[in-house]
């Protein structure tokens, strides 16, 4: 039997990746743009601008950013008169819409996008190719296993083959011999491990550019529509147009949370009303944490809720202005800072009559009996209290400067003579100078948050592409295969002697290779039994 010579890199390489270009020739010069795009699409350089845009990104968590927080970077800058503008001119305040944050992004798009083409062209050229040809000597791979059987060359081919498919591996056979490979599967999941990884900055991409995040403060009673207008905060994409967003209405009913008795969370849950159009028949919904309003892609979500206090402030001519005013929360159990503003009074002189505010709403009141001091020790409303201190005076509501709800600016204003005054629902504080305010009642809020991504499809299957294609790589091995089927050496033609050789060769986990090949040895040799042989001075059979 004739052996086909070859170099031993064309069996032995089990990797698709490209192989390194040739060195150039004595006196060439490679070509710049050549040698720079190379160093780029390689997977080092790709590597390395994944942790360089990681490291790009970790000012963004450290220093207050204009696209989420305006007001903090506002206050940033006038803390920190000397840094606030270098910072600034650094575009650290806008880390991820900044020039070096994008460019990296690119880079890293434009260098993965070129290590991968090529992989996949050449995994798609080694599917299409057969097993190679069987190496000259099979005792020199990792593996290997040699016997004699007394059945024909021809018969333990064939069953060797019929084996080695029933194991689903690709097989060929060619001059007596057969090779065989299996595994693609782990560069398969390489390449979807990376294409998934584009796919998710893609759709990151999207999202960032034509997305949109909102979010509203809604009182029982209140309801609000899905337009820029109407939220407390919004984070538009960078190529975002208001007419993208998805119309409806939602209106809350009523806002429910149910507490243990040490004051952990059990339960949210917000009954809603909604329309897809303004003044169009409603219908129910129960939001709950994790399970969004989903309204033709925009989706609702439950993100926080609080106390609200209904209120009574009088004047002194005895003009009314109720009002509903939320109160933000400041510890686990639910103790809230409230503030309160009544500019409609007028006096009895025709003046307006400005009146302020400010104190802490206790929804579960227990008073220290020696400091007098109140606070809160259970989230649930089951004994409310409100401890209010008043100002008369000037709240700057006309001075055209935009103002806090929940702020109070008492520099122009006098405080109301006497301590802190606390009320129960129902009670009346009556003011000094004229005027009272009654505690009417509580009730709750609730904090939603609407979000329109046009990429999370994208991003959702990338993710799952990314999780697929690592476990493919991880725990999916390549390996390959030859069985050589001939007659010994000097008996050519001899009938009922037939030699099998076996070799194996796998690119990692060589330790799980060997415990596999030594089963695939066992199927075969029950296949093609060896020959019988007795050990000299023993009579034992040796196979």
């Amino acid at each position: 039997m004739t052996t086909v010579q070859q170099a031993p890199d064309e069996a032995t390489r089990l990797s698709t990746a490209p192989a390194p270009p040739a060195a150039p020739g004595r006196g060439a010069r490679p070509a710049p743009l050549r040698t720079a795009w190379r160093q780029l699409t390689s997977m080092r350089t790709a590597l390395l601008l994944l942790f360089l845009l990681a490291l790009a990104a970790v000012p963004g968590g450290f220093i207050p950013q204009r696209s989420t927080n305006p007001v903090e970077v506002r206050d940033y800058t006038a803390e920190h008169t000397t840094l606030a503008p270098l910072l600034d001119r650094l575009s650290l305040f806008d880390v991820f819409a900044s020039p070096w944050f994008s460019a990296i992004y690119l880079l890293l798009f434009l260098s993965l996008a070129g290590c991968l083409v090529p992989r996949i062209r050449l995994h798609a050229r080694a599917l299409r190719t057969a097993p190679p040809r069987v190496p000259a000597a099979l005792s020199r791979l990792p593996v290997s296993e040699r016997w004699e059987s007394d059945a024909p060359a021809e018969q333990v081919l064939a069953d060797v083959r019929r084996a080695l498919r029933r194991g689903r591996w690709r097989t060929v056979a060619r001059d007596g011999a057969v090779s065989a490979e299996k595994g693609y599967l782990r560069e398969t999941g390489n390449l979807l491990f990376h294409v998934s990884l584009v796919a998710l900055l893609v759709g990151i991409a999207v999202g960032s550019f034509y997305g949109f995040k909102g979010t509203v403060l809604v009182k029982e009673g209140d309801g609000f529509a899905n337009t820029v207008l109407s939220y407390d905060d919004v984070h538009p994409g960078r190529r975002f147009s208001p007419d993208r967003l998805v119309p409806f209405v939602v209106g809350l009913e009523q806002f429910t949370a149910t507490y243990t008795d040490e004051g952990r969370a059990l339960t949210f849950d917000a009954a809603l009303d909604w329309s897809a159009t303004p003044g169009g028949p409603t219908r129910p919904y129960d939001l709950r944490v994790n399970h969004p309003l989903d309204v033709d892609g925009a989706k609702v979500y439950l993100i926080g809720h609080g106390y609200s206090v209904t209120v009574v402030v009088r004047d002194r001519a005895g003009n009314e202005l109720p009002q509903t005013v939320p109160c933000l929360p400041q510890d686990a159990n639910f103790l809230s800072s409230c503030v309160i503003k009544a500019y409609n009074a007028l006096a009895p002189d025709g003046k307006r009559e400005q009146l302020g505010f400010e104190g802490q709403l206790t929804p579960t009141t227990v008073q220290d009996p020696t400091t007098g001091q109140v606070t809160s020790v259970h989230p649930a409303a089951d004994n409310p209290a409100l401890t209010l201190v008043g100002f008369r005076g000037d709240l700057g509501v006309d001075s055209g400067e935009a103002q806090s709800v929940y702020t109070l600016d008492t520099s122009r204003m006098d405080q109301l003579s006497g301590p802190p005054q606390g009320l129960r629902p129902g009670q009346t504080w009556d003011l000094p100078g004229g005027g009272s305010l009654t505690y009417e009642a509580t009730s709750e809020w609730a904090t939603f948050q609407v979000t329109q991504d046009p990429g999370k499809v994208l991003a959702l299957i990338a993710s799952a592409g990314m999780v697929l294609g690592l476990l493919l790589s991880l725990f999916v091995r390549r390996r390959r295969l030859w069985v050589r089927v001939a007659a010994p050496a000097g008996e050519q033609g001899a009938s009922g002697r037939t030699v099998v050789e076996v070799g194996g060769l796998a690119r990692t986990d060589p330790e799980a290779f060997g415990t596999e090949f030594a089963e695939l040895v066992e199927r075969l040799r029950d296949r093609a039994a060896p020959i019988a042989v007795p050990r000299p001075g023993t009579g034992d059979l040796r196979g």
